[in-house]
């Protein structure tokens, strides 16, 4: 598995041309891309791109649950923190198949994060919460899926990629005044991307975050497949 750093003002000569890291990168450069704060966090040089092989294998999960535990220190001390995990080895997955290695992936990194760190006291564990979030050393992240067959075309990258955002991040934009602004920023350039409104999107604590992370409209009726266990279980 290999790391980098985004570093968005100068040359990067440890990102060769032509690499997945590159591509990833040119993807979030575009113009009409939505999301501005993958851009904020390109502009800061706080990008940091892990390349892993496949999604639907946990070879990598022990060491992207390293970098998530390293990267949860920074808690707190930077705005737009992000960690793009790239699975350049994974299949070919429709939609469900890819929210089904999504959710198989998260609950392995748990698996192997509850055996040092509690879950963010902050966030909610239960998937069915709507103050869910997803919880790596101690610490919420917010977790956005994309590849090649993704419904919306902001998730549709080349590979299988999850980015990782640390969470206390839309608080302190939220106590700042800013998250609001920047919300309906994001969904009017995405309708402007996609054609349409993601009908997936939320307002944080109205409705299990839980729902958002592979990108795929479900209903009502969807159960989220993952299962925490707190590390107290096993003490």
């Amino acid at each position: 598995m290999q790391v980098e750093h985004d570093c968005p003002q100068r040359s990067t000569p440890q990102l060769p041309a032509g690499s997945i890291e590159r591509r990833f990168l040119a993807f979030i450069d575009r113009q009409a891309f939505p999301c501005l704060g993958a851009k904020a966090s390109r502009a800061r040089r706080q990008l940091q791109l892990v390349r892993a092989r496949d999604l639907t294998r946990s070879g990598d999960d022990a060491a992207i649950a390293r970098h998530l535990q390293s990267t949860a220190r920074l808690d707190g001390r930077h705005l737009f923190v992000s960690v793009a995990v790239l699975f350049a080895g994974s299949p070919d997955l429709a939609e469900a198949a890819f929210e089904a290695a999504l959710w198989a992936r998260l609950e392995s990194i748990h698996a192997i994060d509850r055996l040092h760190h509690e879950w963010d006291a902050r966030v909610s564990a239960d998937p069915t919460s709507p103050h869910f979030s997803m919880s790596v050393g101690g610490k919420a992240f917010y977790v956005v899926g994309m590849h090649p067959r993704a419904s919306r075309p902001a998730r549709r990258f080349e590979c299988a990629a999850l980015v990782f955002n640390l969470h206390s991040q839309f608080e302190q934009l939220r106590a700042d005044g800013r998250y609001g602004k920047l919300r309906e920023s994001i969904l009017k350039r995405d309708v402007a991307y996609a054609g349409s409104v993601n009908p997936m999107l939320a307002m944080h604590g109205t409705r299990s975050e839980a729902r958002q992370y592979s990108g795929r409209d479900v209903g009502d009726d969807w159960v989220c497949p993952f299962h925490p266990v707190r590390r107290s279980e096993h003490t």
